[in-house]
């Protein structure tokens, strides 16, 4: 441990590694040592560029809540969430492809029958969902629970408000034939938290922090990996430069607007609503193999 200098502290530091009982934590900690070292190498960091790297850091962590995951939006911004995701959740052609969770899940999402209107009062023009869920053999899937949540007309989650009111996010389950529906509103595109430090790196990369009109949902059925994706609205104008790099063309759809009068519910509607359907395919693989390489 004596004489060390910049070309031989990287082997110092993963020699110490190497009575690590946790083979895969061994493997992951030597590859960040090397690559953390490979990049101050790289971009010649100097001390100053150092400590403004621990101070942005400190002050992610700083910003966090129970409402606010900030290390979720800068993995997000960073493209980070979406290369993990990517390789962790290949899909078989024809099966729903899946994107980031996004900071703004919860646990406690009220469960709702279908047909409710989900809403809860959250601001925005009215909007029907139906969707199905099947298998990637075309067969319905009975029972499966879907977790869905969106943002509201001015581009605000419910945990973003005071109060423990849970709005625009619910929990129901698919019918015999695999389907579901709700009312809800209109998703509209909206910007992610850029008043702390991810803001900030944004605006010193030139970058905006929009994200393009999407609903969110999670299914779970028996024997069946969990889909968790997003359905994003057809000609928003952020579709191609998602501040979290999410967006997939197999998950954009129309949302159709209607003038009053009876919805495909059969309720009447007395102002102009929308309507969405999407159809989901769950994958039965739970292993798919890694895509050549481009």
């Amino acid at each position: 441990m004596k004489n060390l200098n910049e070309f031989n502290l990287t082997e110092a530091v993963t020699a110490l590694h190497r009575d690590i009982d946790n083979t895969r934590l061994k493997v992951v900690m030597d590859s960040l040592v090397k690559h953390l070292h490979d990049f101050a190498r790289d971009v010649s960091l100097t001390e100053s560029e150092w400590m403004a790297g621990i101070e942005f850091l400190t002050a992610v962590g700083q910003i966090c809540s129970p409402t606010r995951q900030e290390f979720i939006l800068l993995s997000d911004t960073l493209g980070l969430s979406m290369l993990v995701n990517a390789m962790n959740q290949r899909k078989p052609a024809g099966c729903t492809e899946s994107t980031v969770l996004g900071p703004f899940h919860t646990d406690d999402a009220p469960p709702a029958a279908n047909g409710e209107d989900i809403a809860a009062g959250a601001p925005g023009d009215p909007c029907f969902v139906r969707c199905t869920v099947r298998n990637d053999a075309g067969e319905p899937l009975k029972g499966a629970r879907v977790d869905v949540w969106q943002a509201d007309e001015a581009g605000n989650y419910d945990v973003q408000y005071a109060g423990d009111d849970r709005r625009a996010r619910a929990l129901l389950r698919t019918d015999d034939g695999g389907a579901f529906w709700f009312w809800s509103i209109v998703a509209n595109q909206y910007p992610i938290p850029h008043d702390g430090p991810v803001g900030k790196m944004l605006d010193a990369l030139g970058r905006h922090p929009w994200r393009p009109a999407h609903l969110h949902f999670m299914i779970d059925a028996e024997g069946y990996p969990r889909l968790t994706t997003h359905v994003f609205r057809n000609g928003d104008p952020y579709l191609d430069s998602d501040a979290v790099l999410a967006v997939r063309s197999s998950l954009i759809a129309d949302w159709v607007r209607h003038e009053p009068g009876q919805a495909p519910d059969g309720s009447r509607q007395d102002t102009p609503y929308y309507t969405l359907e999407y159809d989901f395919v769950l994958s039965r693989e739970r292993d798919v193999p890694a895509p050549a390489s481009h």
